[in-house]
């Protein structure tokens, strides 16, 4: 047998940092219970980057001319985020991944700024024992896996 710890279930860490060449900034994340449901939200994360970087003229409450034209670059994060966002293989791409117990992980560059999508699995171990103190004080050990009432169970 193998030393790694039998898991009861996984769920998925969905991550997203922007940064530049020295820092990096957490910018959200989620433990979410399904791959799809990683998926989902990245996607959400992607489309609000690139509306808050590159916003549409058309949809935001702006002043007139507050938003002004530009060359684009060849790199355009905005673009990047939202092709990743609406491409159906990029999402089966990132399921498949998480399925097969791998990280995924997307990045977007414009320039010397990146932002990154992740998402990872977590193993959640079968019957820990979690240790909590009750309303005297007293120290007292559950079962994660037990869902029964405390009352009920037998010492």
């Amino acid at each position: 047998m193998s030393g790694a710890c039998p898991a009861a279930g996984v769920e998925y860490l969905a991550e997203v940092h922007g940064g530049a060449a020295a820092s990096s900034v957490f910018l959200g994340g989620v433990v979410a219970p399904t791959r799809r449901l990683a998926l989902r939200w990245l996607r959400r994360q992607a489309h609000r980057l690139a509306d808050a970087l590159d916003p549409d003229p058309r949809t935001t409450r702006l002043p007139p001319g507050a938003l002004r034209p530009v060359v684009r670059p060849a790199e355009h994060a905005p673009s990047q985020l939202r092709l990743w966002a609406a491409d159906p293989a990029y999402g089966e791409e990132t399921v498949d991944r998480l399925a097969t117990g791998f990280p995924y992980r997307f990045t977007a560059r414009e320039g010397g700024a990146w932002y990154q999508l992740t998402a990872r699995p977590l193993l959640i171990p079968r019957n820990t024992s979690v240790r909590r103190r009750d309303g005297d004080g007293r120290a007292s050990f559950l079962n994660r896996g037990d869902t029964r009432d405390p009352a009920e169970r037998t010492p």
